[in-house]
């Protein structure tokens, strides 16, 4: 039986439970709904390129995966909201405020997010993003005009807020960046193929999938030589300091997942992965000394895959959640 987590975070697998009249379900702590996720489809988005700016209204508890302006008004104290962003891995999230309506002095905010938040996790993890924790916060209560505009770090972002007095609300308008070099990545997809490139920066980079997975490693270059260790207490990539680490778990920070295997050497091939969590991370760690390249395919890992052994595979972990 899938797990509160998957319940939580299969929602950005957007496109894929729209094309197929799927729903999925997010449950954030405190939060007063447990309201479905609109699903945008690619025809939408196919509609509205030739230039259409896309205008909703928001929910209390929300999900966006296409730009346009959005809208809150509440028709009741809201005290408990968020909306979640998400755009490809190669893209970056402006959140840009239009209108603001609240009451900052009687307990109302509003506060923008770089990153995912969820039940209590974040998204890129404290070790991966560039900001501290307390950066990540733009509180337009304490910037009000100075800040009307944030970008995120990577395709992910996300909106708190809280309203007490019907009527008030606001307007934000989403727009989207092209990153050059993506970095700290959210899949919108159970199944893909991405080439992470580190370019002589020291930094750390994850790409998680939220889902059950095979995952193949098909090109690796880290300027060492051949190398796959399986993650144990004496051997690993200790020391080394460019190196890739498959993490798996039941959560969305990366830093308290479960190592499972350490990649440390340069390597052309195949290594591939049978990883049964609710969360799959492949996480570079990155020296600055390299240009340190990684690329990897990855589906879902469904019942009939976890019972087959195939070459060059490592049987792995977290199975019995599937």
């Amino acid at each position: 039986m899938p797990s509160a987590f998957q319940f939580q975070c299969h929602l950005v697998l957007i496109f894929l439970a729209a094309s197929k009249g799927e729903t999925r379900y997010l449950e954030v702590r405190d939060a007063g709904e447990d309201e479905p996720f609109l699903l945008l489809s690619e025809d939408l988005k196919r509609e509205l390129s030739a230039g259409q700016i896309y205008r909703r209204s928001l929910r209390c508890i929300d999900m966006l995966s296409i730009e346009g302006q959005f809208t809150f008004t509440a028709d009741q104290p809201q005290l408990h909201c968020a909306t979640f962003f998400i755009g490809e891995p190669e893209e970056l999230i402006t959140v840009e405020y239009d209108f603001v309506n609240i009451d900052c002095q009687g307990g109302d905010f509003l506060k923008v997010f770089d990153g995912w938040i969820l039940k209590g996790e974040k998204f890129p993890s404290s070790l991966d993003h560039p900001l501290t924790t307390s950066q990540r916060y733009v509180d337009f209560c304490e910037s009000g005009n100075i800040q009307r505009s944030i970008r995120s770090s990577q395709n992910v972002a996300m909106i708190f807020f809280r309203i007490h007095q019907p009527g008030n609300g606001f307007t934000v308008t989403i727009k989207k960046n092209t990153n050059i070099f993506p970095c700290n990545v959210i899949s919108q997809t159970p199944s893909g193929r991405f080439t992470m490139v580190i370019p002589h920066q020291h930094r750390n980079c994850s790409f998680s999938i939220i889902y059950p997975v095979v995952i193949k490693i098909s090109d690796l270059i880290l300027g060492h030589l051949n190398g796959l260790f399986l993650k144990k207490p004496s051997v690993g990539c200790a020391g080394v300091g460019d190196f890739v680490e498959l993490l798996g778990g039941a959560g969305l920070d990366p830093s308290k997942m479960f190592p499972l295997a350490d990649l440390c050497h340069s390597f052309h091939g195949s290594a591939q992965m049978k990883i049964g969590c609710d969360n799959t991370v492949l996480r570079m760690v990155s020296s600055g000394k390299h240009i340190n390249r990684v690329t990897f395919e990855y589906h879902q890992l469904d019942l009939q895959e976890t019972e087959m052994r195939k070459e060059n595979s490592i049987e792995e972990f977290c199975f019995p959640s599937i």
